[in-house]
């Protein structure tokens, strides 16, 4: 297995767990199991990178997570001081007692446009009429309506998104943050994308959602995944779960080998026969029946020898974007909690807050202290924050140096008003390369890539990064799990891991 983020972890124990015939080892670069789902620690406070909300419309996935982390039956931290009140797993355990449990929270994120706070997705509050104003909301509705009535043919992201929420909404809301997280305007984005990230996500959606808590129960599990309100969270963050993960895999026989990047893919009468991995000791040549990766599929082809140019060239121009997450450490924040909603030294009760001002490059802030209390050291008394931008690998922002990099992300915080400029007392940058596969460019031709990869009968390739797909966490898993599946059955072809995260409806029902 080559690759230790979810998608290895859940194939390599999905291997193991009632099968005695099976030898699994796996293959990881880094140093920390997790791959983007990591929890790194610092300073005795954690940051999650990219952030997780741990929510599936598959059961197999909620009971997996569950087996693994079982739901609260008590009350954490937080919601002891605040006196909130939540339905708990009956018989679950108690997170201040123990600390393999799954925390219940509650979904908050706002997004923050031309100094001013937004439901994220927009909701229909006067609040948000206030906020835009008017005229602005008429003439949001008056493109909405257009939009029904007169369709755009889907060829790239922008029409995908004006078909769903018109021109204006989208100019707002959409236009900017795209280009900033892809560094491309969304017209060069292909509309695959948003059928996987926002499927049945439209203002209908929103006002169906809204229509449904005013006049009916409230029932997540019909929700628009945008939508949810509750998601469960590891105390101590994703990596403790997927840290757990490979611990059951060494004690039912599996091998970690940590710092063991493969370089290099052999194969012989159409079967991948062994890698060659770089480590610490220079280099070792690891044989197996069946590969499965989840590392970028760009790198896996180019590994292998004997490609055709015309594959290759399809591998060399996969695009990617990376990832810096900076851990500010602070006081307190500016930013009043107007909510309802109660919080820890009553702060907002954001988990996210989306950036969508073309104003600066950050493009979300996370808010560990709602993630969970237990990611923060001393959560009554300082904000843990995590400030979320998206580059390419070498460009000028990814170069800069840590303290250049603070420094930048200090002084955009201080411009949004979020925080004093001397509110910063500790923090921390974190780089994740190929943390977004991108679809443009040769993504076009992926199919190719695709039909010459599954000519190798014993090679399976899984996770964001090993079908350049943008799941979630809960896809990945699932091309694993049905990987694991195949090869627990003799099964070479490969078409239910590739159905994973194609159905339209995938959103919308259970």
């Amino acid at each position: 297995m080559i690759g230790g983020g979810p998608a290895g972890l859940t194939a390599g124990y999905e291997l193991l767990k009632d099968n005695d015939d099976i030898k699994v080892t796996i293959l990881e670069e880094s140093k920390s199991l997790g791959g983007i789902s990591q929890t790194v620690r610092y300073h005795g406070n954690r940051m999650d990178i990219g952030g997780h909300r741990f929510f599936s419309k598959d059961d197999t996935i909620m009971k997996w997570w569950s087996d693994m982390l079982p739901v609260q039956g008590k009350p954490s931290y937080d919601d002891k001081v605040l006196g909130r009140e939540k339905e708990f797993a009956k018989g679950g355990p108690d997170p201040e007692k123990e600390d393999e449990v799954m925390l219940v929270r509650e979904r908050v994120s706002r997004i923050y446009y031309n100094r001013h706070f937004f439901d994220y997705p927009i909701s229909m509050k006067p609040e948000t009429i206030k906020n835009m104003g008017l005229f602005t909301t008429f003439k949001a509705g008056m493109s909405y309506l257009g939009s029904c009535i007169k369709k755009r043919p889907e060829t790239n992201l922008e029409n995908f998104y004006i078909n769903r929420f018109g021109k204006v909404l989208y100019s707002m809301f959409f236009e900017g943050y795209t280009e900033k997280l892809w560094g491309r305007h969304p017209r060069e984005i292909s509309a695959d994308w948003g059928a996987q990230r926002v499927k049945g996500l439209s203002i209908r959606a929103i006002i169906k959602d809204i229509f449904s808590k005013i006049f009916g129960k409230k029932d997540n599990s019909n929700a628009e995944t945008s939508l949810i309100e509750q998601f469960w969270y590891p105390k101590y963050g994703p990596g403790q779960l997927w840290e757990l993960t490979g611990e059951k895999i060494k004690e039912k026989g599996g091998s970690i080998l940590f710092e063991h990047s493969v370089k290099k893919i052999n194969k012989k009468d159409g079967k991948i026969v062994s890698v060659v991995c770089a480590t610490s000791e220079g280099e070792k040549e690891i044989s197996g029946d069946v590969f499965i990766s989840s590392m970028p599929v760009k790198n896996l082809v180019e590994g292998m020898n004997d490609v055709p140019d015309d594959i290759m060239d399809v591998a060399v121009g996969l695009p990617y974007r990376d990832f810096v997450t900076v851990g500010l450490l602070v006081k307190k924040l500016e930013l009043v909690n107007k909510t309802d909603k109660k919080t820890l030294s009553d702060i907002v009760p954001d988990c996210w807050i989306y950036v969508q001002d073309k104003g600066y490059k950050l493009g979300r802030i996370q808010i560990f202290n709602n993630w969970s209390p237990y990611m923060v050291e001393k959560p009554e008394d300082t904000v843990w924050i995590g400030l979320e931008y998206f580059c390419a690998e070498g460009d000028e922002f990814w170069n800069m140096t840590d303290e250049e990099c603070i420094a930048f992300a200090k002084d955009e915080l201080v411009r949004m008003e979020v925080i004093k400029s001397d509110a910063v007392f500790d923090a921390h940058r974190e780089r994740v390369k190929k943390a977004y596969p991108a679809y443009f460019d040769i993504y076009s031709d992926f199919d190719k890539l695709v039909t010459y990869l599954d000519g190798y009968d014993n090679l399976f390739y899984v996770g964001r990064n090993g079908q350049h797909r943008y799941n979630n966490m809960d896809h990945s898993m699932l091309t694993a799990i049905n990987t694991a599946k195949a090869i627990k059955d003799n099964v070479t072809d490969k078409t239910n891991i590739w159905n994973v995260n194609t159905e339209k409806e995938y959103h919308e029902s259970k």
